[in-house]
């Protein structure tokens, strides 16, 4: 077979040329273009990033194609209509970070209720005193999941090891779920209103946007704790900073913030493509950045080697899948 991959570090590269010996194997770090088509005409499997928009006149104009498997969850980069047309297969990387997403919810939980960061700011300037550095201790408090996909299941087998109580909110109930992992399904308003801390864990949409309004920080509970390693868009940034200078929220952990419209995929912080300076201009005027009960990471949820591994792995099995004739992960 003839395979063509876009958008490759060296590294990865090495890795699809060790895994497809036999077969005809074409890398490019930089992503499809115009300019490209005329060097890979005779590609029968293409493997693309975000950048790569691939088109119905990129499509048109490779005979061969049969196969498009994209390195990303999201593949609105690719003509999905004109492939069909064309009787091409396309696959993505469905999940990658549900783990290591759920495991970073809990350390800036845990940061936040063991007073991590001020701890390291003390230590470093040569105070060792605990004085007003007070914490909370999470078993028996009661955590609620806002989405039970495969990272708010996660979140909810790591909050029942720390003991803590567990209201869940998704359009979907998972009656199933409920009784394996011992949760409550609830309707918003309860989980709101009896949550001391809220984490949110559903997909952003036109639908989602705001989800977390200044009306539904009136519906929570007094100093609750709100964990955002979604995408920064389900939390209306005025709302949560006035919800936090009222008192109203103790204290936000948040490793997306609503102003990263440029940001479509996880690991486009990884690539040398990505506009970080216009995403560094955007964020240092923000708010949230420099308030004091405001513990925010930078889109680093995901940044695993695990998870970076599995998007290999995946886009591997995407491949030996459609050779053997049972496509998997199509779209």
């Amino acid at each position: 077979m003839q395979i063509t991959i876009f958008e490759a570090d060296k590294q990865e590269q090495e890795y699809f040329q060790n895994v497809f010996k036999g077969h005809s194997v074409t890398c490019f770090d930089e992503e499809l273009s115009t300019d490209l088509i005329s060097e890979v005409q005779n590609t029968e499997v293409l493997v693309v990033f975000v950048y790569s928009r691939v088109t119905r006149e990129m499509i048109q104009s490779l005979p061969n194609l049969k196969f498009i498997t994209t390195m990303s969850t999201g593949f609105d980069h690719i003509d999905i209509k004109a492939a069909s047309e064309r009787g091409i297969i396309v696959s993505n990387v469905p999940v990658y970070a549900e783990t290591v997403v759920a495991e970073h919810a809990f350390a800036l939980l845990l940061a936040i209720s063991r007073r991590l960061e001020e701890s390291f700011e003390r230590t470093r300037k040569n105070h060792f005193s605990p004085e007003g550095l007070t914490g909370f201790e999470l078993r028996g408090k009661t955590l609620g999941v806002i989405g039970i996909g495969t990272i708010g299941k996660h979140v909810i087998e790591i909050a029942n090891g720390f003991g803590m109580n567990v209201l869940a909110y998704a359009r979907h109930p998972d009656l199933t779920l409920e009784r394996r992992l011992g949760f409550r399904h609830v309707d918003l308003s309860v989980l709101l209103g009896n949550s001391d801390v809220v984490s949110l864990h559903i997909p952003y949409t036109k639908e989602t946007h705001h989800f977390l309004s200044q009306e539904k920080f009136s519906q929570m509970k007094n100093n609750c704790v709100i964990i955002n390693t979604a995408r920064g868009g389900l939390i209306h940034s005025g709302a949560l900073l006035e919800a936090l200078d009222s008192g109203k929220v103790y204290a936000a952990g948040l490793d997306v913030l609503e102003e990263e419209p440029v940001l479509h995929e996880e690991k486009q912080l990884l690539s040398h493509n990505f506009d970080k300076e216009k995403l560094q201009s955007v964020l240092e005027g923000h708010m949230l950045c420099t308030h004091p009960r405001v513990l925010i990471t930078p889109h680093n949820a995901f940044n695993s080697y695990e998870a970076l591994i599995k998007i290999l792995e995946t886009t591997h099995d995407n491949i030996a899948s459609f050779f053997t004739g049972n496509p998997i992960n199509t779209v």
